[in-house]
């Protein structure tokens, strides 16, 4: 059964699809200096606001646009969801943890909540001694004066419940009034490639015949910024993928979700189609958390079994959507990837140069931007690129070309591979 794509919303700090669209032909970026932090250094920065997104605001906005592109009105009772982040609400949960804290004078740093948790509990056998004097009590109560499960989680528990990583997933189905099945997928930087491929599953096997899928971030947090600087992984200056200057990624916001029916459906109600989902291919290294793994076995099985299952040959691949996050050790496995498996002269390009690295909705700009280069027949050029770095036929401005099957291609960590193949339909 052929699955197609009939519906697009997205947004960046380009914009939205038509905006983003435009201005990357055009090559601008939206990357910029900022720092919305007080306590972290300026960086460059991919925001859609001057101050940070809300996860479900932004959902909301790209499912409205993706409805209205689509044209499908509500209610929509047997649609099916996969919709994922790799952040989730991460923000909001780092937010609600500063709230706690600065309403406690009781526990101010690490050293205090190790000097709390040193005076409650001190070792196993005190845990121990205490339960035996609450009797029916599973665990310890807190002393009054020890302020820790306060300190620890100062959120309601009605709150908390709201930002469980599967909500934003649940967002859509209420506001669409869908009650079939609900997936959010977590995958690092592969996420977006998860859903649409688990959306696609969801038809084939006739769970139902349209689906709402793709994935969105809001990743701009202290948390996130400083975990990546302490890797050594964010740029000084902006974004320049499989640049021989390359300095590192640049966090960015933004998703994108898809309308997803089955050909039948889509052709009996007259909709406009993008393109076919021909096939995808989903492996994971299981070697290292923040590596790719030497030789890149795992990740060529993913790419060798998309095209498998697109019945696609290599030849055949008209452009390659980088994963391209201009560090240095992704662009050399990616490049080598591409040089070992496909025959020079694929187009290659990357737009993190222009909207950022949106971590797990990265992918899901790609297959969108990807899927306008099917319907314009215009390739995209390779944001942020000054001196390529490796030998491959990057495009470095907009390109007229024919263009018929697209390969979109996602690495995350843990070693998650992800490719996705889109061809022209019919």
């Amino acid at each position: 059964m052929d699955v197609v794509v009939t519906g697009i919303g997205l947004v960046s700090a380009l914009g939205s699809l038509e905006n983003s669209w435009t201005r990357l032909l055009a090559g601008e970026s939206g990357i910029e200096q900022h720092q919305p932090f007080l306590e972290l250094e300026p960086r460059p920065l991919a925001l859609i606001d001057p101050k940070p997104a809300d996860l479900i605001s932004l959902i909301r906005r790209v499912l409205a646009d993706a409805l209205l592109d689509a044209n499908l009105t509500l209610p929509i009772p047997d649609c099916g969801i996969a919709i994922g982040s790799s952040r989730g609400f991460q923000a909001n949960l780092e937010q609600l943890l500063r709230e706690g804290s600065s309403a406690t004078d009781c526990v101010t740093d690490v050293t205090d909540v190790k000097d709390c948790v040193t005076d409650c509990v001190t070792d196993v056998k005190d845990v121990k001694d205490r339960r035996k004097k609450e009797e029916g009590r599973e665990f310890p109560m807190p002393d009054a004066q020890c302020p820790m499960p306060h300190a620890l989680f100062p959120i309601p528990y009605s709150e908390f419940v709201n930002f469980l990583p599967h909500m934003g997933a649940i967002a859509v189905a209420r506001a669409i009034g869908s009650t079939g099945p609900v997936l959010a997928p977590m995958a690092a930087c592969a996420t977006a490639i998860w859903s649409i491929a688990q959306a696609v599953d969801l038809i084939q096997n006739g769970q139902c015949q349209r689906a709402i899928a793709g994935a969105v971030e809001t990743p701009i947090t202290p948390l996130t910024l400083a975990g990546f600087k302490q890797m050594g992984a964010l740029a000084k200056t902006g974004c320049y993928p499989f640049d021989e200057n390359r300095e590192g990624l640049v966090l960015g916001e933004g998703g994108a979700l898809f309308v997803l029916e089955s050909a039948d459906l889509a052709m009996r109600r007259g909709a406009k189609i993008y393109g076919r989902v021909s096939g995808f291919g989903l492996t994971n290294d299981a070697c290292y958390a923040n590596a790719p793994e030497v030789g890149g076995k795992s990740a060529i099985a993913a790419v060798t079994q998309c095209l498998k299952r697109s019945n696609l040959s290599a030849f055949e691949i008209d452009c390659i959507h980088a994963h391209g996050t201009a560090t240095e050790l992704n662009d050399q496995h990616e490049a080598l990837l591409i040089q070992k498996l496909f025959p020079f002269g694929v187009a290659v390009s990357s737009t993190k140069g222009a909207t950022g690295h949106t971590l797990g909705a990265s992918g899901a700009l790609g297959i969108a931007f990807s899927l306008m280069s099917i319907k314009k027949q215009i390739l995209l050029p390779c944001a942020g690129m000054r001196k390529p770095g490796f030998e491959l036929d990057f495009v470095r401005c907009a390109r007229s070309t024919k263009v018929r099957n697209a390969v979109c291609l996602s690495f995350g960590f843990g070693g998650q591979n992800a490719a996705i193949a889109l061809t022209q339909y019919p």
